[in-house]
């Protein structure tokens, strides 16, 4: 279990390793994957900007409460970030070996965890959780 998630940690930084595994697949298709994986790192950047956002635009919000917005939407992004290098890597071996593309249920728990945002700052502000 750990030797198999060191192999494919290591995938993320020596890429073409992958082409050691099984056979090129239709170029069309790897390009596809370079898309979905352009996509999520555009959505971990408008996570990005949106918990700097919360931070700096907010300010009329306590401190902690603006604080554990800007926190959780940077969090996603972070883990946004490093989903994508480990979907486009899972994808792409799973094409040259001829397999299934794997499933994640990584874009529910985006989709949660940025309503749950959402709802926070809804909440922040329409109750008006003032002061510093």
């Amino acid at each position: 279990m750990i030797r198999n998630t060191l192999a494919a940690l290591s995938l993320w930084f020596a890429p073409e390793r992958i082409k050691s595994e099984g056979t090129t697949p239709d170029y069309r298709f790897s390009l596809a994957n370079e898309r979905t994986f352009l996509a999520w790192i555009r959505t971990a950047l408008a996570l990005v900007a949106g918990g700097i956002a919360v931070d700096q635009f907010l300010t009329h919000l306590r401190w902690g409460v603006r604080t554990t917005i800007a926190i959780a939407l940077l969090a996603g992004a972070a883990a946004c970030a490093l989903r994508a290098v480990n979907h486009w890597v899972r994808c792409e071996r799973a094409m040259r070996r001829g397999e299934d593309l794997p499933s994640s249920r990584f874009p529910v728990l985006l989709a949660l965890g940025t309503t749950v945002a959402a709802v926070l700052v809804i909440v922040a502000v329409v109750f008006g959780y003032a002061g510093r």
